[in-house]
């Protein structure tokens, strides 16, 4: 086990030095797209000005013989394309693939100083993020980075759920952790093939009116993933990083997208994957807090004062428990109209 006080030193010589806190940046969407594909990379561009974070994709959906098409295509883009704000991140190889140590040391010594964060797939364990961590020092040190980059996890097996905590807090670099629905639910032996979202099969039955089984009887979807989330917020919020739902597969049905993408908010995460731009609008507005909402908070926030005692606002209580949950809403809304001038403005702040 490492020492605290050596936690926050760097793990090469000539590495810059570790982050101490994660940058709050705007991240409600992770758009994906292939860097192989030129009619994507084309859109960029015009991408950036809607998406709070656009990702290079070099894992799933590339195929084999396209990977270092894709990791060219990456370096290609942080070379050439001007993002502006927009941040820019990847996702490797899985650490168990032939293309990882490439894809990191050639992203790393090339266009390290225009990456954000790396997003590491299937992580199992804080044994995954150290050799990520160290790895990333040397190549850092090589390349002549002055700032480090963070790290994101997506928890695809089962193992990696049962670790979270340890994955969390495995280095300075954790940014944060990322549900990967399709993966886990196969490597739980679960019985669904949708990616994302709930199940008809998994529902919940009101009682038998008069002890009549085969009657009438009300029921409703649940949701296969509300558990893990939450514990991923748990997690992550301890470790002081930040979580995010992750794919939603089924494009066409926004309805059911914006359900998911919500449960996932209300529950605590910061953002989500979007796959296709349709589904950038669907994150933008429920990742978003709701004008109504700030300004309720808002209003809170005036009537407690010090934040200590209670009131009283249109019949409901106000007290100190319920003022730090406006501060929540009130604080996301300032640094997403910080970004966003629309928001600015329909939030009066």
């Amino acid at each position: 086990m490492r020492s605290a006080k050596d936690f926050f030193r760097p793990l090469a010589v000539g590495a810059p030095e570790p982050v101490r806190e994660v940058p709050q940046r705007p991240s409600r969407m992770i758009h994906f797209f292939d860097p192989s594909n030129p009619k994507m990379v084309a859109k960029l561009p015009d991408m950036a000005g809607k998406a709070d974070v656009l990702l290079g994709n070099l894992e799933d959906a590339i195929s084999a013989d396209r990977k270092e098409e894709a990791r060219a295509g990456l370096v290609e883009v942080a070379r050439t394309v001007d993002l502006g704000d927009t941040q820019l991140w990847t996702r490797i190889n899985s650490l168990d693939s032939p293309w990882v140590l490439d894809d990191l040391i050639t992203l790393v010594t090339e266009v390290g100083d225009r990456l954000d964060v790396i997003m590491v797939p299937k992580v199992e364990g804080a044994e995954d993020i150290h050799y990520v961590d160290r790895l990333l020092a040397q190549l850092e040190a090589r390349a002549g980075l002055t700032r480090p980059l963070l790290v994101h996890a997506i928890l695809e097996t089962a193992r990696g759920v049962a670790s979270v905590e340890e994955i969390c807090t495995a280095s300075p670099r954790m940014q944060g952790l990322s549900l990967g629905p399709a993966d886990l639910a196969a490597d739980r032996r679960m019985k669904t093939t949708r990616v994302g979202g709930g199940h008809p099969g998994y529902l919940v039955r009101t009682d038998p009116v008069d002890g009549d089984v085969e009657g009438p009887r009300t029921t409703a979807q649940q949701d296969l993933w509300h558990y893990t989330i939450a514990r991923m917020v748990d997690a992550c919020r301890a470790a002081g990083i930040l979580p995010y739902y992750g794919p939603f597969g089924d494009i066409a049905d926004t309805v059911a997208c914006e359900d998911q993408f919500r449960n996932a908010y209300l529950l605590g995460c910061v953002g989500t994957w979007t796959l296709h731009p349709v589904q950038i609008d669907i994150a933008r507005r429920v990742f978003s807090p709701d004008p109504t909402d700030v300004a309720w908070a808002v209003r809170v926030i005036d009537a407690m004062g010090d934040g200590t005692g209670a009131v009283m606002l249109d019949g409901k209580m106000q007290d100190d428990a319920t003022v730090k949950q406006c501060r929540v809403l009130v604080d996301l809304a300032r640094s997403l109209a910080e970004r966003d001038a629309d928001l600015a403005a329909a939030y009066g702040l």
